[in-house]
C-alpha cells in the first residue's frame, strides 16, 4: 500500500503531487507515530527523534522518485537509557515505520540478548548468530545490553566472533536489515570505544530519559485502565508516595518497576476480597484501596527491596 501511495505521489499522470504532510498521513506513518504517542507517556525527545527519522526517510523516497540523487540513509541505531524507559516499544514502532516507507520488507522485530548470539564452545557462535540474523532479515534486530557481546577480560570468549558477523551484515545487507543496539549509556559508550567498526555503523543515537514521578503515576493509571482496575483517591495518593520512595531505592526500573508494583497491589487486593465475608459488588472487583498500596515494605524506613 505504501509503495502505491508513494508512486502515485511522484507520477505525472496522478495530477497534483501530494505534499509531504499529505504523504506522511497517507503512507500510514502518522498512524504508527500516533499509536506510539498513545502507548508511551512522556519521552518527548525520543518521539521527536523518531519523527525526524521518519521525515528523512519520507523525503528520501520523494527525492528518489523525482530522479534526484538519493542514497538510502544508514538506519542502524543505538538506544540508551535505564530499564523500563520504552526502548523495546519504540523499536517495535520504528520497525513499522520502516515497513510503511518500504525500507524493510516485513517490518517485524526480533529482540535478542548475548545468549541468543554467542555460543559456549568453538564453532557454536557463528551458526547461532547467523540463525538470528536470518530470522531478522526484512525487519529490525534489537540487541538488548549489547555491550555484553564484548568481554575483553576473557580471552576465550566468543562474543567477538558474533560482533564480526554482525558488522559484515550491517554493512553488506543494510538494505534488508536494521540493527538497534540498546543498553545503559555509559556502558554503550565504552563498548563503542572498544569497537570502532561498530561505532562507525551506527547513524542514530537516541537517549531515553527516566520518567518523573507524575509520568510514572500516569503510566500506572494507564496500565490499570487496560486491566479494568482503578485506584481510589486515597490509593492514588498512597501510590504517588510509593513512587517517590521507590525511585530512591536500588534497581528501580521505571515502567517495569511500576508494573511489578501493580501486580503485587492486585495480589493484596485479591487477598483482601478473598478474606471478606460480605457479598462483593462490581466496584469492589475493580477498585484498589490505600491499604493494598500501603502494605508494601517500601514504606518501611529500612526497606531496600522492590516489594
Amino acid at each position: 500500500m505504501e509503495a502505491e501511495v508513494l508512486e502515485a505521489a511522484a507520477s505525472p499522470e496522478a495530477g497534483a503531487a501530494l505534499s509531504p504532510r499529505q504523504l506522511f498521513e497517507s503512507s500510514g506513518v502518522k498512524s504508527v507515530l500516533t499509536q506510539l504517542d498513545a502507548e508511551l507517556v512522556g519521552l518527548a525527545p525520543v518521539k521527536g527523534r523518531i519523527r525526524d527519522i521518519a521525515a528523512l526517510l519520507l523525503v528520501d523516497k520523494l527525492r528518489a522518485q523525482q530522479g534526484l540523487n538519493s542514497q538510502p540513509p544508514s538506519l542502524h541505531m543505538c538506544f540508551t537509557g535505564n530499564p523500563g524507559t520504552g526502548k523495546t516499544t519504540v523499536a517495535l514502532r520504528m520497525a513499522e515505520v520502516l515497513k510503511q516507507l518500504g525500507y524493510v520488507r516485513k517490518g517485524h522485530l526480533v529482540a535478542v540478548t548475548r545468549d541468543d548470539l554467542v555460543g559456549q564452545f568453538i564453532g557454536h557462535t557463528a551458526p547461532k548468530t547467523r540463525e538470528v540474523l536470518k530470522k531478522a532479515m526484512g525487519g529490525v534486530l534489537f540487541i538488548d545490553e549489547a555491550y555484553y557481546l564484548y568481554r575483553p577480560e576473557n580471552e576465550r570468549d566468543y562474543g567477538q566472533e558474533a560482533i564480526e558477523i554482525l558488522l559484515q551484515v550491517m554493512e553488506n545487507q543494510r538494505e534488508d536489515i536494521v540493527v538497534i543496539l540498546a543498553g545503559y549509556k555509559d556502558r554503550m559508550q565504552t563498548f563503542f570505544g572498544s569497537n570502532p567498526g561498530m561505532a562507525s555503523r551506527i547513524a542514530h543515537h537516541i537517549d531515553f530519559p527516566d520518567y518523573d514521578e507524575a509520568e510514572l503515576l500516569r503510566i500506572a493509571q494507564l496500565m490499570l485502565q487496560k486491566l479494568h482496575y482503578r485506584l481510589d483517591d486515597e490509593a492514588e495518593e498512597a501510590f504517588a508516595r510509593y513512587i517517590a520512595l521507590r525511585r530512591l531505592q536500588p534497581h528501580f526500573a521505571n515502567a517495569r518497576s511500576i508494573r511489578n508494583a501493580l501486580d503485587r497491589i492486585r495480589l493484596r487486593h485479591a487477598t483482601r476480597l478473598f478474606d471478606s465475608d460480605t457479598p462483593l459488588q462490581p466496584d469492589d472487583l475493580v477498585t484498589l484501596e490505600a491499604a493494598d498500596v500501603l502494605a508494601s515494605r517500601v514504606f518501611s524506613t529500612s526497606a531496600t527491596a522492590d516489594t
